[in-house]
């Protein structure tokens, strides 16, 4: 029978036991608890694992800890953090050393004596200098129980690791697997944010930059003139880019001057001035053909405040100015904003979006010089062309003016005398009107030139014009000319009515050729004049002939634009006229109307 002192230090030894064990487990639990806040506070994968190691080591009274993932696609483990002294990163193949084992196994390895196990590595204490005594390695398994690393310790501090430590790292290590594979998660997760966030950026600006496009397109549209293309250009720019002033300058570079078009949001209205001399800011884009931003304006070398006064403008602070691309090496000019709103600089972003403005206004406004160019040509070319038959209608009034100046002369009679007089300056008034058509057509006040026209000669001309070409593709032309008087209209321009009817059908009648007849006849009514232009070709197809006038509609001729009939019925409508059809098997008829005084 036991004594009462050998019952008490069997008690006591239990205790002890306990003791430890309970000891044991609230290191763990503390760690596990502490490993567990930490999840909960960051996501940061190489602070996680720092703090699991820490732990690692504190629970197992450990001398240091490594944490290896794996690679898979180098089939390698990499030791990511190293707990203790710095080493280098450390790299095993799958199968080889203690933590490559258990990386290939999955199951922990408690090695005693490390120099003593055939697994064991050496070469990394012998570049260290450590030295390894026992080691206790764990595989770190995710929620689908695949190994993504392994946890290894060294060196117990005081004797060698139990089965306990075993089963303390296999729990920590499930912890440090769970941190990985949430961090993991997390940073998918955000980096996909990012993506998005970084598309939604680009999605906007796209959505922005087309939207500056449409407006700026649809503002271009309604200018009919430079002044009104510059105007809207300038609009879209300093809204776009938040700017107070903004100026386009062109460059005539045969006269060595041009034009400056400013406008500044206080006023609300643009000012034209001769800019002959490539100043400011602006010029400087123009001379060095690059882009000038500046935001210090007052200290830029490259301004000209006396350019500024001249101009009215406020100070000027900020600017970007960009060229024009001429057609040519050398700009036609420069577009210029200035002072972004609450006295802040233009961003590369403005920077960005002006360059697109003036891309667009460049093409834009080139353009536009060339219309104006070609309808001055036409106009001149029109003009020369009709000279001969203003010279020969003023025959008419002169005449009539010499005649009755002969009768002033030898009548006595004063009140004959006087009804001469007002007979002249008839004639006079008559000269006057004709001078004034034909210099509001040579301005471009007017889209047609109308004037006096003697049928018979007219549509004489038409028929040498057309008889020979229309003979040669075996089309018969006659031409009728019932009314023989006069009439008003614009001959360029009729002429241009005949000939886009007359190959119309020439192409409608095709290889069999056929006839093509014109007939020029007055309404007894209200005086119109009638012009019938038909032909013998297969008619109207059913399918366009609702829409026959419109752009761009043609029956599949080959190299048609649609574009004939089109030009022919706004011809007629800017003389007031119609212009009709009338279709079957056996041909077509266009009948055209045009109002006489």
């Amino acid at each position: 029978m036991a004594t009462r002192s050998e019952t008490a230090r069997a008690s006591d030894a239990r205790l002890a036991v306990v003791e430890a064990s309970l000891a044991r487990e609230i290191r763990v639990s503390k760690a596990l608890r502490e490993v567990g806040t930490a999840l909960g506070t960051t996501l940061d994968l190489d602070q996680l694992l720092e703090l699991i190691l820490d732990k690692i080591t504190e629970a197992l009274e450990a001398d240091r800890a490594t944490l290896y993932l794996l690679d898979e696609a180098n089939d390698e483990l990499v030791s990511r953090i190293a707990h203790g002294r710095d080493v280098r990163s450390i790299r095993l193949k799958i199968g080889h050393g203690i933590a490559g084992t258990v990386a290939r196994t999955g199951k922990a390895l408690h090695v005693g004596d490390a120099y003593k196990d055939p697994r064991f590595s050496p070469e990394w204490d012998m570049l260290s200098g450590y030295r390894t005594r026992s080691i206790l390695a764990a595989p770190m398994k995710n929620h689908l129980g695949k190994t993504i690393g392994v946890v290894q310790v060294l060196n117990k501090k005081a004797g060698d690791f139990t089965d306990d430590d075993v089963e303390i790292l296999a729990a920590l290590a499930t912890q440090a697997a769970v941190s990985i594979d949430n961090s993991r998660l997390f940073m998918s997760v955000t980096q996909k944010n990012i993506q998005l966030l970084d598309t939604k950026q680009q999605l906007e600006h796209r959505v922005r930059d087309l939207k500056l496009l449409f407006d700026l397109e649809r503002a271009m549209a309604r200018g009919q003139s430079l002044e009104e293309l510059s105007m809207a250009v300038l609009g879209e720019a300093m809204r776009a880019c938040e700017a107070r002033m903004g100026a386009v300058a062109l460059r005539d570079a045969e006269a060595r001057t041009g034009t400056l078009y400013f406008i500044d949001e206080r006023a609300k209205k643009m000012k034209r001035v001769p800019y002959p001399d490539d100043a400011g800011l602006i010029g400087w884009a123009i001379r060095n053909n690059e882009v000038l931003v500046t935001s210090d304006a007052e200290n830029d070398s490259r301004r000209d405040p006396a350019f500024d006064e001249r101009l009215g403008a406020v100070a000027v602070k900020t600017a970007i100015a960009v060229p024009l691309e001429g057609e040519e090496e050398a700009p036609m000019g420069a577009i210029a904003i200035y002072n972004k709103r609450a006295g802040r600089p233009f961003t590369e972003e403005d920077r960005e979006l002006f360059e697109l403005v003036t891309a667009n206004a460049s093409t834009a406004i080139r353009l536009q010089l060339s219309r104006e160019a070609r309808e001055r040509e036409e106009r001149l070319t029109t003009i020369g062309r009709l000279l001969s038959g203003v010279i020969h209608d003023l025959k008419t009034p002169l005449t009539v003016i010499s005649g009755y100046v002969q009768l002033m002369q030898n009548s006595d009679d004063s009140e004959q005398r006087h009804r001469y007089a007002e007979l002249v300056l008839r004639q006079f008034d008559l000269i006057g009107a004709m001078q004034r058509e034909v210099l509001e057509f040579a301005r471009g006040e007017k889209s047609v030139l109308v004037r006096k026209v003697y049928l018979q000669k007219f549509f004489d001309d038409v028929r040498d014009q057309l008889e020979a070409e229309l003979g040669r593709r075996g089309v018969e032309l006659v031409v009728d000319v019932q009314e023989r008087g006069t009439a008003r209209f614009d001959e360029g321009k009729m002429l241009r009515v005949v000939h886009n009817l007359a190959r119309n059908a020439v192409e409608a009648m095709g290889q069999k050729g056929g006839k093509f007849v014109i007939k020029v006849t007055r309404d007894k009514e209200d005086n119109a004049l009638v012009v019938s232009f038909s032909d013998t070709g297969p008619g109207i197809p059913r399918e366009i002939e609702h829409r026959l006038f419109q752009s761009f509609v043609t029956s599949g001729k080959k190299g048609g634009t649609g574009l004939g009939l089109a030009i022919v019925k706004k011809i007629a409508e800017e003389h007031g006229g119609t212009i009709h059809v009338q279709s079957s098997g056996r041909g077509a008829t266009f009948k055209l109307r045009l109002p006489q005084p």
